[in-house]
């Protein structure tokens, strides 16, 4: 059977595609390695509970065009980002806001707080940061840094944070309000339901080929469609001709626990080196208690789903997740998209095909974007 379209990825961008070129009556036929759709997005219901199998997924948008988009294929309940951070037995409200500060130096107005931050920053005295270290004491002072960012990053990226470059951090959100919400942005949350249902409904009435690797058909697929819309890594669909890209990956343990509420929160940071892990994750409270009042069924009250997330080293047989887009990086990702332009037949999307980080939103107007200009 011949196909108008290839789609090598059953992710948001993949299925976004798909859909749109469905609606254009394309016939399109959609592959993942992977046995599920939806890529990072997916979630698997254990125990009456969405879990987030790939890292928290929030979604958030201030555009008003992809918030009426998404909300075309689930309810969105209204799930406010405040995720707490712990170092050493102490909990504090990320992102920095005046809860943040009360903690920390017992101050109540915001004109005390800015003149702590303000004290601790001229005491540095960096005025040309050398590493992430001394950026992140020339923004938010040393009290902040050392307790909020310092363990955490190192464990993020598996360096100390003065041999990392100062561009990783060019700025550190710091409110003097009493507001504990992650985002700015003026939409946000959580699809009752999860996510994969999304994906579901994007690709109903398209085919759908799962557990198939590319890579591996790959002489099969070169006849079988028109033209391919890849969203797997770049480097790879070249064979790593030029090299290959750098990325960190990351590491979850997930875990069914026999109490209802574990942590009080959806998201908890540990921002001290010495946890291995960066976050845990309470599936529940991603939904429990947020949807217009409605508790969940079955046995979901008398047990919870957690994960720990791990940062961790990529290598060729992990999964690639957040690009290092340093100046090496792009400029070899640069010779691959050059390289992409001698076969007009292939469009490189998403966070692998582009090698840039996308939140799900950016990921759907790329994906809106490319499928208007190529359709």
């Amino acid at each position: 059977m011949k196909y108008d379209y290839l789609i090598v990825g059953a992710g948001l961008f993949g299925s976004v595609f798909a859909y749109e070129a469905n609606k254009r009556n394309q016939k399109c036929l959609v592959i993942d390695k992977r046995s599920h759709i939806g890529g990072n997005i997916y979630t698997k219901n254990i125990e009456n509970i969405n879990v987030h199998q790939y890292g928290a997924h929030i979604f958030h948008t201030s555009n008003e065009k992809v918030w009426n988009y998404i909300n075309q294929f689930a309810e969105f309940n209204r799930y406010t980002n405040c995720p707490i951070a712990i170092y050493k037995d102490e909990m504090y409200n990320m992102p920095f806001n005046m809860n943040t500060f009360n903690k920390l130096w017992g101050v109540i107005k915001p004109e005390d707080a800015y003149k702590k931050i303000e004290k601790e920053r001229k005491e540095a005295n960096i005025s040309e940061p050398k590493n992430l270290e001394e950026q992140a004491i020339s923004l938010v002072g040393k009290t902040i840094y050392e307790k909020l960012v310092k363990g955490y990053t190192e464990k993020q990226w598996g360096k100390k944070a003065t041999e990392l470059p100062s561009f990783i951090i060019k700025r550190l959100p710091v409110r003097f309000t009493y507001d504990n919400n992650y985002f700015n942005d003026v939409y946000q949350g959580i699809p009752i339901g999860g996510y994969t249902q999304i994906i579901e409904k994007m690709l109903n009435g398209i085919d759908v080929k799962l557990n198939y690797n590319f890579f591996e058909h790959q002489q099969e697929l070169s006849e079988i469609a028109d033209k391919i819309l890849f969203t797997g890594p770049i480097d790879e669909f070249f064979n790593y001709k030029f090299g290959e890209l750098e990325y960190r990956s990351l590491r979850f343990e997930t875990e069914i626990l026999n109490e209802e509420n574990y942590q009080g929160n959806a998201v908890v940071n540990y921002t001290e080196y010495e946890i291995p892990y960066t976050r845990i994750i309470e599936h529940k409270h991603f939904e429990y208690g947020n949807t217009l009042g409605k508790l969940p069924k079955g046995n979901a009250l008398t047990k919870t789903v957690i994960t720990r997330e791990y940062p961790d080293a990529w290598t060729s047989q992990k999964e690639r997740y957040y690009p290092v887009n340093d100046e090496k990086n792009n400029a070899l990702y640069e010779r691959y998209v050059e390289l992409s332009k001698q076969i007009p037949n292939v469009i490189f999307g998403g966070r692998l095909g582009q090698y840039k980080y996308y939140d799900m939103d950016k990921v759907i107007e790329q994906a809106l974007k490319c499928a208007m200009e190529e359709l």
